[in-house]
């Protein structure tokens, strides 16, 4: 099959490569369909090359159609239709009995000390295959693939991978209350959504800080009032906005690539050109994020507020402002989105006539499988009003 590889910092390329099969009674094989870049693989584009090998396969959004299944999965069969969560989940062990799906028992990755394995996502994580392919192995099939109707085309559900449950658990995260005023920072795929679903669980007053026009242009499509980074200063912004209080929730969906964070910025940049056991181990005891968006979301809460992190950060030597935070009573939420745990709240939304998250506004770009080198380079430089890119193999 072809699929894209990962072959060294900033390069990737699509490869022949061995097609997937049954290995164990768990399995499904899925052609995929269609298959989305995510922000998060742009980590892996740029910053964790340490803890990748070349021609591994990347992707973590899929979906597509059922072609083989193992004797224990009984709840799909060949030729269903079906998303693929981008962690990977057994649904019985004691972490997955109580809905952290993130970290369930049976795919962690103890030896790197982390969560559930996830697809297309390093040594840190499983190095399972990913889904940027023609085909997916798919582990713990027995409980992970959601099944999804036909009646709309691929991209009113593919999010159900990743974009739109993780969205929903930022949201969720974040205590929003009717009537409360929330704050976004970041409008890439995650803060996009978020957005909209803040508004969709009650918030009356959302806003949002970025300095892509494109995204800026779609966010304010949705009736987000959107801040550009450029000229404002947004937490400033916030508290004049709110009378001088702050949001009385901000989601952070920028995460280690914030701008405004050149020191820091540098620091990133020179831990992913060591060799790689040195970069792995600047990293995993001396790594710092860019803090700019996250330091935005920690001086626009109010007071006694919430700070929803989905942003995606990497180091264990951030300068959190823990003073601040202590002094201003600020609850604090993160980590990897729990997919299935939100499935239910969202596929009624999904699947009607009427579209009311905007679902079929976000994707900006639709490309082959073969040009996903391309792809991700203009969504890495934000050219040519990319926002987010589904490839097609």
């Amino acid at each position: 099959m072809r699929a894209l590889t990962w072959q060294g910092t900033g390069k990737v390329s699509v490869e022949t490569v061995p097609d997937p099969r049954i290995q164990e009674p768990t399995d499904a094989v899925v052609r995929v369909t269609s298959t989305a870049i995510c922000g998060s693989d742009l980590h892996l584009y740029d910053v964790l090359g340490m803890y990748i090998d070349k021609g591994d396969i990347l992707g973590h959004e899929p979906m597509g159609v059922v072609e083989a299944v193992g004797a224990d999965v009984t709840h799909i069969k060949p030729g269903d239709r079906v998303v693929i969560p981008f962690n990977i989940s057994c649904g019985h062990c004691w972490m997955c009995t109580r809905g952290w799906y993130a970290q369930c028992e049976t795919t962690q990755v103890t030896g790197q000390g982390k969560g559930a394995a996830l697809f297309g996502y390093t040594r840190l994580y499983g190095q399972v295959p990913g889904g940027q392919a023609e085909y997916l192995r798919v582990p713990q099939a027995q409980f992970g693939p959601i099944k999804v109707p036909d009646g709309h085309p691929d991209e009113r559900f593919l999010f159900l991978s990743d974009v739109l449950t993780t969205s929903w658990q930022a949201a969720k995260y974040a205590d929003i209350r009717p009537g409360d005023t929330v704050l976004v920072t970041g409008l890439g795929p995650i803060g996009q959504m978020s957005a909209r679903i803040a508004r969709h669980l009650g918030a009356e007053r959302v806003i949002a800080s970025d300095n892509v026009p494109e995204r800026l242009a779609m966010a304010r499509r949705h009736g987000i009032e959107a801040l550009d980074t450029g000229d404002t200063d947004v937490a400033d912004a916030v508290r004049e906005l709110t009378h001088g209080r702050g949001a009385d929730s901000v989601i952070e969906a920028v995460g280690m690539e914030a701008h405004g964070a050149p020191i820091q910025a540098a620091a990133v940049k020179a831990a992913g050109m060591l060799p790689d056991p040195l970069a792995r181990k600047a990293v995993e005891k001396a790594g710092i994020d860019r803090m700019a968006a996250l330091t935005t979301a920690f001086e626009a809460v109010r007071r006694a507020g919430t700070v929803s992190i989905i942003g995606v950060y990497g180091g264990n030597a951030d300068p959190i402002p823990m003073l601040d935070l202590f002094d201003k009573g600020v609850t604090l939420r993160m980590g990897q989105a729990h997919v299935k745990r939100w499935v239910d709240d969202l596929m009624p939304l999904l699947t009607g006539d009427e579209d009311p998250l905007g679902v079929d506004d976000l994707v900006t770009h639709r490309l082959p499988l073969e040009e996903a080198p391309h792809a991700y380079e203009i969504f890495k430089k934000k050219q040519d009003g990319c926002i987010k890119v589904v490839l097609k193999p």
